[in-house]
């Protein structure tokens, strides 16, 4: 080497030296101001280094605003962005930066590329919740034509004179849409950058396939039903359901069993209720003399709406046909014609009554009913015997001296219609013709001694009693 040589490599090597030392003074001057972040420091993600705490604050702050963006990674390697500006996303950092700065400097003020002098603080987060809601439905992930909606393996609903099948279930690329709100809502609350719709979960999944032996099991009950009949029976009269019907209340089946509309099945009780219920209503009577008479009263029947709905409910469920009688609230004797062959019969015009048995006159008597002219004449209807009892005193109301309007004693006391009823009248030497006219009773029917002794012997309790003028 020559002399020449060996002063130039010198010269370089001083020079060298000398740059480094410029820069290592610069370095040095940097991390010793203790004011700054030392080099390198990242704070929320976003470089803070050579920046006092007031300087970082604004850069973190002003990043988020700026240039924030969350990339959101769907099936296939597609993509899509909402970006920071697109929902007025800010960040506002509360507090923390100084205890960093302070934590640097007690540490020594380390900085290098092997150093990690990063750290997250606590930050308020805020957004336009509209502004996020039209960014998410535009979302091609969300509104693309080209979705393909997931849907678990069903059963058919139902279509007139088809039985119900199994439809395969399909596996498509929809989003849950709650889902999705609360991933990207969790991610801009944590700033997070990047998140995959797969990994968090987003995408409508499969729950029930065509293999599974519930939903078979349900499908042919559903056939099952669609096959049954329920038929009423209402005396020589009947109404029949058919499956038909029935499959028309069906509002759907799941693990819990099959779901019948409670609306349809009590709207369907209703109508029997108004056309077979006769108790209150006028029904036609062939009184002894062979008149006919239209007579109303309590005493009838009255099915029980609404344990029968639900009656109707569980045997629609089962799929089992049957034949069935509804459950009554009230009950008369026959259901063709109320009181059956067995009754009394009280005809005020006549003052007579008469007590049939399967449809034979078995004791009949002269009476005395209620007295008109004092207008306590014996109502007219269709009434059942409440009760029978012997050896009974009958009073009227309490008067204020706390007497009775009369106390009468009888051996034989038969009501049927509240206070008013059949009984002996021993204070009576004549019965029937006009006397009911001026010198009738309070309401009650009087029979001879005799005759009311043998009609007690005959009559039971809810027999019905018929009285008409």
């Amino acid at each position: 080497m020559s002399r020449k040589q060996s002063h130039a490599g010198t010269v370089g090597i001083i020079a060298f030296l000398t740059a480094v030392f410029i820069l290592a003074g610069a370095i040095t001057a940097l991390a010793d101001d203790a004011s700054k972040f030392v080099p390198g420091t990242k704070i929320n993600g976003v470089l803070v280094g050579g920046m006092t705490v007031e300087e970082a604050k604004v850069q973190i702050e002003g990043f988020y605003g700026r240039e924030y963006q969350l990339t959101i990674k769907e099936t296939g390697g597609a993509s899509e962005v909402i970006k920071g500006s697109d929902i007025q996303y800010q960040v506002v950092i509360t507090d923390g930066l100084q205890n960093i700065l302070a934590q640097q400097n007690s540490n020594g003020r380390v900085a290098g590329p092997d150093i990690d002098n990063s750290s997250v603080l606590k930050s308020t987060v805020t957004y336009q919740e509209e502004k996020l809601k039209e960014r998410l439905d535009s979302l091609a992930c969300v509104s693309s034509k080209d979705i393909v909606v997931t849907q678990n393996a069903k059963i058919s609903d139902w279509q007139e004179g088809q039985p119900f099948t199994v439809i395969p279930e399909i596996q498509g690329n929809s989003v849950n849409r709650k889902k999705l709100d609360e991933v990207v809502r969790a991610a801009l609350t944590q700033e997070t950058r990047q998140i995959s719709l797969e990994e968090n979960g987003c995408y409508d999944t499969i729950t029930v396939t065509s293999q599974d032996s519930g939903l078979a099991a349900r499908c042919a009950a559903l056939n099952q039903i669609r096959e049954m009949k329920v038929t009423y029976l209402f005396g020589s009269q009947s109404e029949v359901l058919t499956g038909e019907q029935l499959c028309t209340w069906i509002e759907g089946s799941d693990q819990t069993g099959i779901h019948i509309s409670g609306a349809k099945a009590a709207a369907y009780i209703q109508s029997l209720a108004g056309k077979y219920d006769t108790a209150g209503k006028a029904r036609p009577f062939k009184a002894a003399d062979g008149r006919d008479l239209s007579l109303s009263g309590a005493y009838g029947w009255r099915i029980n709406q609404e344990a029968e709905t639900q009656a109707l409910i569980a045997i629609v469920q089962s799929g089992q046909s049957q034949e069935r009688n509804p459950q009554y609230s009230l009950a008369a004797a026959d259901r063709n014609v109320d009181w059956g062959g067995t009754y009394v019969e009280a005809d005020m015009a006549a003052q007579h009554v008469y007590m049939y048995q399967n449809g034979s006159v078995i004791w009949d008597s002269p009476c005395v009913t209620g007295n008109v002219s004092k207008k306590l004449s014996t109502p007219e209807g269709i009434y059942t015997l409440a009760y029978k009892q012997t050896d009974r005193i009958l009073r009227g109301d309490k008067k204020p001296d706390g007497t009775y309007e009369y106390e009468s004693h009888v051996d034989y006391w038969m009501p049927f219609n509240g206070g008013i009823g059949f009984h002996d009248a021993s204070w009576r030497s004549k019965f029937g013709g006009s006397i009911y006219q001026t010198g009738g009773s309070h309401g009650c029917i009087n029979l001879p001694p005799k005759k009311a002794k043998a009609l007690y012997e005959l009559i039971y309790t809810g027999i019905p009693v018929i009285c008409h003028y």
